[in-house]
């Protein structure tokens, strides 16, 4: 027996040879393996006779002209299913992709084989043993191993003809329980494939060995008054006289509803079959199971007048089925098991649902998981439905013989043949599909590193330059019929919202002024409110970053009420695969219009929306179905810009500018628009807040800003933001102003060549955040010359001294916000910072730690001297002792 173990390594030095000798290896195997396959299915159809009288003589079971069509079946159906599936080598391969997936076999494999099934389990195993590269070793049930032994023979002997290795399938030559023991705990054994009686299934299971075993069928059929009850009768008799009912997925009982009963027992009769007396019915069942609750094995198989004999009852000559009328489900009703014989039960039910009662209670009874069957008219959808759906079994026969229904390919070519029928987790099996090769492979996936698709996705239309609101509007005429603005009280007050009503003389307009800086939920309602009131089909925003952001979120609850707050906000890895996708929008509100009056936010061109929540804290909403539908880029609208709101918005435009730059998501399309607005914010930010009626000045920023909203809408930002929410929220310090107080410090920690963590699925091979803040400072005409340290120290500086041309703090003390207070606030604003929907974005993926010593270096303002510092590369913290920004002065 042992000597099996080699057939393992001789299937792979075949393997091997033949790939050395064709550089087509596998498809040279592939060929080899087929012709096997080919020759084995054969052979075994030829020799399907002498075989099932074998199994007859042997057993004393069954029917030798149905044991024919089993061996038939388990030849040539099975040959003709799987001949052409690809088990060898690689079996699927996605070269744009990456991918590839080849098939290994399992083996070698222990096979239990039934005394219901001696020679065609030997067949159908052999085979698809053969199609997947398995070696397999059969132990046969003992009383039927001489046919078992010659089946598996006739295979061993046409495999080695057609080039096999010679131990490819073996078997247990004299069984016992002992030595079937031993074979499946043997350390060369891989795996089990047991059909057979609960106990082999469930010693297979508890060896370790990883199987696929079969559970026990005891399946009901259910027969209302709709279906051809002639076709029912007829499709149950076929299917319980084959082989003398030793199928496991034959009909066990039959549930017929009240109305057709009593014609349904005619036709049972007519047909051949025999309805017992209830004192013939309880001594047929009393031999049927014994009183261990077990089928008795010796009338497994047997004629139905031999068993009505073996009980003592009388029966006409040529009955062919014993039918007991019952009544109950259980332990204490022997017609409810399980028979394996020409023997079967018959229930009589109140009504279809009735019957569906008693049919799950059968299932349930010894059945679970394995095989039921209903007949009924076709068009029945409802009951069909509910049956197929409430029955505990994974294989449901509708109008059909349950014998062939369940094993495949007979009634229905989707269902793959098989004479293994797994019964799924309801009945203590792994599998609950007809089991075939693709069950004896095992799949090894290589994957070569792909990035994923990256986009470029901005509003539709852009239009930019001064003095273009009138023309730009046009655009809306045959459109727009209700415009709402929806806008500040400031923008209303200043009469700058009247502006933009004249600009759409052909349309009715109605304008919302009641979004307040830093929008909550509360503000959003109100504007769905009168989005409610009047009804618009498009929608202008007017203002900062406020107006703009909270249209797009009360544009999305108008037009989707059912989207959930929390879903809003959820955070997500991958846009893409985010678990609450967005609606489209456009259902009612056909067209957003954006027109910012500020140089910051860049919201007019952005997914994005950010939202103060109840708790306070500032949550970015983000889909692309909130990209509005046209931009207006007009410098004239931010001409009244107060000093400091121009340095602190402007400064937020460098920070998108910055940060998408080096995003994870960035990419050539995104670091061209990134880079030149950080150029832009370089030239013109100092001018703009110094000198106001710069115009020349306020275009670059109007610009910029646009500009660099593109950039990060489409590379997304970093911790930077993240920082900067969760202190404006919890401070109520301006959101521009708070990314200039951290900005300095999360450039020093992100340009690590040696991180921590790096962030999840970047879009590099590995850091180079350092190397990228080096060519914005090549963009700058910074250090020219200098090494990579030199120009991010060189950039850090530059970014502080603009910081102090502008009038920005450079600490958060500088703000005033009181030191205790603060530090006892820091655990909580980088929670909420790491948090953040754009920490994910970050070159850097940072420790929460990491973030509380970030927050308190921001404090300071100093770069040295703090935890912080500790995080810099050992380059980097050298270089920035030696400047005045690292020594604490200003730049």
């Amino acid at each position: 027996m042992i000597m099996v173990f080699k057939v393992k390594k001789t299937w792979m030095k075949l393997w091997l040879k033949l790939l050395v000798l064709n550089k087509n290896g596998s498809s040279l195997i592939k060929k080899k393996v087929d012709e096997i396959f080919h020759s084995v299915a054969s052979a075994a159809s030829r020799q399907r006779v002498p075989l099932a009288k074998l199994a007859v003589a042997n057993t004393g079971k069954g029917i030798i002209e149905d044991k024919v069509i089993k061996n038939h079946f388990a030849s040539e159906f099975v040959y003709n299913k799987y001949k052409n599936i690809k088990t060898v080598d690689v079996v699927e391969r996605d070269v744009a992709r990456g991918y590839t997936k080849i098939a290994e076999p399992v083996g070698p494999i222990c096979a239990f084989v039934p005394i219901t099934n001696p020679t065609a389990t030997v067949l159908f195993k052999s085979l698809i043993s053969l199609k997947t590269r398995n070696c397999i070793v059969f132990s046969p049930h003992p009383a039927a191993s001489e046919c078992s032994n010659a089946a598996a023979k006739l295979c061993i002997d046409e495999a080695i003809k057609a080039g096999a290795p010679e131990w490819c399938i073996s078997y247990l030559d004299k069984p016992t329980r002992a030595l079937s023991t031993k074979l499946l705990h043997h350390p060369e054994i891989n795996f089990a494939l047991a059909t057979g009686g609960p106990s082999v299934v469930h010693a297979c299971y508890e060896s370790g060995t990883p199987a696929i075993g079969v559970g026990a069928g005891n399946a009901p059929a259910l027969v209302d008054e709709t279906c051809d009850l002639e076709m029912a009768c007829s499709s149950i008799f076929l299917s319980k006289t084959f082989d003398n009912g030793m199928i496991c997925a034959a009909e066990q009982a039959v549930v017929v509803v009240d109305q057709v009963y009593e014609q349904f027992k005619q036709l049972l009769t007519q047909r051949g079959a025999y309805i017992l007396p209830p004192a013939d019915a309880k001594r047929v069942g009393d031999v049927v199971i014994h009183d261990s609750l077990h089928v008795n094995s010796d009338i497994v198989g047997q004629s139905a007048i031999k068993i009505a004999s073996m009980a003592g009852v009388e029966v006409p000559d040529k009955t062919l089925v014993l039918v007991g009328e019952a009544s109950e489900v259980g332990d204490h009703e022997k017609w409810s098991f399980e028979k394996l014989s020409p023997v079967m039960a018959l229930y009589r039910a109140r009504d279809f649902e009735h019957g569906v009662d008693i049919s799950k209670r059968l299932a349930y009874h010894g059945g679970q998981g394995h095989s039921s069957a209903i007949y009924t008219n076709p068009n029945n959808l409802d009951r069909v439905n509910r049956f197929e759906h409430e029955m505990p079994t994974y294989h449901v026969i509708m109008n059909s013989p349950s014998t062939f229904g369940a094993i495949g390919d007979v009634y229905n070519f989707n269902v793959d043949p098989s004479l293994t029928l797994g019964c799924g987790s309801l009945g203590g099996n792994s599998v609950s599909v007809n089991v075939g090769p693709e069950n004896l492979l095992s799949y090894k996936t290589v994957a070569e590193k792909r990035e994923n698709m990256q986009w470029m996705k901005l509003p539709p239309t852009i239009y930019f330059k001064r003095g273009i609101i009138h023309e730009a509007l046009k655009d809306l005429q045959g459109v727009a019929q209700r415009v709402l603005i929806i806008t500040d009280p400031t923008m209303k007050e200043l009469g700058i919202a009247d502006q933009v009503e004249e600009a759409v003389p052909f349309a009715k307009v109605s304008i919302f002024e009641g979004v307040l800086p830093e929008p909550s939920f509360a503000c959003i309602r109100d504007g769905i409110d009168a989005m409610e009131r009047f009804k618009p089909d498009t929608v202008i925003a007017l203002g900062g970053g406020s107006p703009l952001d909270a249209a797009k979120v009360m544009r999305l609850l108008y037009e989707c009420p059912e989207v959930k707050v929390t879903d809003l906000i959820a955070r997500f890895l991958d846009i893409r695969k985010r678990i609450n996708p967005f609606p489209l929008l456009g259902t009612k509100i056909k067209k957003l219009i954006e027109i910012p009056t500020t140089s910051g936010t860049g919201a007019e061109m952005t997914p994005f929306a950010v939202i103060t929540g109840d708790d306070g804290y500032k949550y970015p909403v983000c889909s692309y179905a909130l990209t509005p539908d046209m931009a207006i880029v007009d410098p004239e609208f931010a001409a009244g810009m107060p000093k400091t709101l121009t340095a602190h918005t402007g400064y937020d435009v460098m920070t998108h500018a910055v940060e998408s730059y080096v995003s994870v998501m960035a990419t050539d399309y995104t670091q061209c628009l990134s880079s030149k607005a950080v150029e832009l914010v370089n030239k013109h930010l100092a001018n703009a807040v110094n000198n106001p009626t710069d115009m020349e000045a306020r275009e670059g920023m109007h610009n910029a800003s646009a500009i660099a909203g593109i950039a990060f809408a489409n590379a997304f930002l970093g911790i930077n933001h993240s920082m900067a929410h969760a202190l404006g929220a919890r401070f109520h310090i301006p959101h521009g102003l708070c990314n200039a107080l951290v900005m300095s410090h999360v450039i020093l920690y992100n340009a690590s060549t040696n991180p921590t963590k790096m962030t999840a699925f970047p879009q590099y091979k590995y850091p180079q955040a350092k190397k990228q803040y080096a060519q914005l400072a090549d963009v700058l005409g910074l250090a020219p010359g200098g090494t990579e340290d030199e120009k991010l120290i060189a950039l850090v500086e530059r970014l502080e001294q603009l910081k102090v041309q502008c009038g920005i703090p450079l600490s958060i003390a500088d703000c005033g916000i009181d030191r205790s207070e603060f530090m006892a606030a820091v655990p909580a604003l980088a929670e909420h910072s790491f948090d953040d929907q754009c920490t994910g974005a970050n070159p850097r993926y940072p420790l929460i730690k990491e973030l509380e010593e970030l927050f308190m270096a921001a404090y300071e303002g100093s770069p040295l001297g703090t935890e912080a510092s500790a995080r810099y590369d050992g380059g980097i913290y050298e270089a920035l002792k030696e400047t005045t920004y690292g020594q604490g002065q200003h730049v």
